[in-house]
């Protein structure tokens, strides 16, 4: 039989959770100052890559469709800030749910007086597999690993002793049964939880603000603190100087048309990491391995020097994209042929593929026979003329022509040279195997503010946006509006064949509300997907359209 004057359950997990606070804020402080894991993120990517790919994938079409429904901006910006959320989250539901037990185990044991002892196992049992799974994915810490799994221990032995004490704080300053509400020892006891609440809300305040103040961010390039090798790099994007190749295109882009060129702080960016691993050049090879007479290794200026670099303009799109979502973008990518790379390294007659494999072990695979027949394939350092940023792959990427973004990794260390084909990282979790792009045709604006009328006298409003199809281009983009006729748009030259096209239509002015639709052909005249698909497993299909009042 227990005491009920004794803190009960919902007791221990609320003060769990209120001490669980200021430790995410001593470790996020840690982690800015000295380097060491800030374990939510690392235990979230660690069931990231445990849990069944159904489940993963029913996690990001939720996240997706939450953000769609209620316009909560970037969808891939907007997607890694719930996943961080969520990963918190995460840590304050497992603490509460230890705190809890640990009160439950103190009130049916009266031998257990003031003992700090089931604090610190409580601790330790939280803490020791939250350790264990940072020892095997952290990527960013910059301590020891036994400096990182001791500090980890450290950190939780104390929040499961500071769970204890408050036990035994209020149990001191329990009213026995039949007090008033008011007398001395009720006071007593909510005074204790207000001061304990003020304390550790200041603990929090201070811990995260001293992160905050440390955080050097993680989408800043580290190239600058890399080898030297890099200190001629540039500083300004190759857009801000030069031209883009169409500049002198009659067409003009109807007003609200998207950027031709993704700015890159707007690029999308989707990844299996809560934080995206840092690297810097001075630590950094290139590996080939596998089916080869000897390995090869090679450096990032290895790449930069001894092939010649290929410039490309690329549309990449993300396969969770839905029709007319934010999972794309266009910018320029440099970097070296694969192909001509792969000519310094002795391949065995018997490789057929590459087993491409990232720092966070995204892995993926491509045949020997598309890399030798397509130059594009490139090992990609730089967009728009700057090396890559750490969240769009530093220090190294592949560029693939008509796949999706699934089938490229990023922060690539190694290439093994194979004789069979094996699923990918998000093939094995039940995506296309794959993954090529599919035409889509996009209306961003039906520009109502910019309305102009003709020599005749008619009216017209603008009405344009963008279709791609991969690297097998665009041939036709036609408007519907309401249930009348496919009518065809004009199509600004794209930068390359490999990039969306910028389309346009002058549509007659009709006061009302209407339906507009837009459709595309490929260059080789398939007609775009019209069935309304989900993105999974193939990406989204189907005619977009949107209503507007004019």
């Amino acid at each position: 039989m227990t005491d009920q004057s004794k803190p009960t359950e919902w007791t221990g997990a609320w003060v769990a959770a209120i001490l669980t606070a200021p430790l995410l804020a001593v470790l996020f402080a840690a982690a800015q100052w000295v380097g060491t894991p800030f374990v939510p993120f690392d235990v979230f990517d660690w069931m990231g890559r445990v849990l069944p790919g159904p489940l993963i994938t029913f996690g990001i079409d939720s996240i997706v469709a939450v953000i769609r429904a209620f316009d909560l901006g970037s969808t891939s910006s907007t997607a890694k800030l719930a996943e961080q959320i969520m990963a918190v989250a995460g840590l304050f539901v497992t603490n509460a749910i230890a705190g809890a037990l640990l009160y439950a185990v103190l009130r049916r044991r009266p031998s257990i007086t003031t003992s700090l002892m089931p604090g610190i196992i409580t601790g330790l049992a939280v803490g020791l597999p939250v350790a264990l799974i940072t020892l095997a994915v952290n990527l960013n810490a910059t301590q020891p690993p036994f400096v990182n799994a001791l500090w980890i221990l450290l950190t939780f032995a104390a929040w499961g002793i500071a769970l204890s004490v408050v036990y035994f704080r209020l149990q001191a300053t329990a009213p026995a049964a039949g007090t008033a509400p008011n007398s001395l020892e009720a006071i007593d006891r909510r005074n204790f939880i207000v001061r304990l609440g003020t304390a550790t809300a200041a603990v929090t305040v201070v811990g995260a603000g001293l992160g905050s103040v440390l955080n050097t961010g993680t989408s800043t390039n580290p190239q600058p603190q890399a080898a030297s090798t890099d200190l001629e790099s540039p500083t300004s994007p190759w857009s801000a100087s030069n031209t883009l190749p169409n500049a002198n295109d009659p067409l003009i882009p109807a007003a609200g048309t998207r950027p031709e060129l993704t700015p890159l702080a707007e690029h999308y960016r989707i990844d299996i990491n809560t934080v995206p691993p840092t690297i810097r050049e001075s630590d950094w090879l290139l590996t080939f391995t596998g089916l080869v007479d000897e390995p090869v290794e090679m450096t990032l200026a290895d790449l930069k020097s001894n092939y010649e670099p290929l410039h490309q303009f690329v549309t990449l799109s993300c396969i969770s994209n839905y029709i007319a979502g934010d999972l794309i973008g266009t910018t320029r990518w440099t970097g070296a042929s694969l192909r001509d790379v792969l000519a310094d390294v002795p391949l065995k007659p018997t490789a057929k593929y590459l087993k491409i494999t990232a720092a966070d072990n995204f892995d993926e695979f491509i045949d020997l026979k598309t890399v030798f027949d397509d130059p594009r394939v490139m090992l990609t350092y730089a967009w728009d003329g700057l090396p890559l940023e750490v969240k769009h792959g530093f220090p190294l990427r592949i560029y693939i022509p008509d796949h999706f973004g699934m089938k490229q990794p990023k922060w690539i260390t190694s290439i093994e040279a194979v004789e069979e084909w094996q699923e990918g990282w998000w093939v094995r979790r039940g995506w296309d195997p794959n993954a090529y792009m599919r035409a889509t045709s996009v209306i961003d604006t039906v520009a109502v503010s910019d309305t102009f009328t003709a020599e005749d006298g008619q009216q017209f409003v603008p009405v344009g946006g963008i279709a791609h199809a991969g690297d097998r281009g665009i041939s036709k983009v036609e408007v519907q509006v309401d249930d009348g006729e496919w009518v065809e748009a004009q199509l600004r030259q794209p930068l390359s064949e490999t990039t969306w096209v910028i389309w346009r239509y002058d549509w007659p002015f009709q006061s009302g509300n209407h339906k507009f639709s837009v459709r595309c052909t490929e260059s080789n005249g398939t007609a775009q997907n019209p069935n309304p698909a989900g993105s999974r497993p193939s990406g989204a299909t189907g005619i977009h359209s949107v209503f507007q009042s004019v």
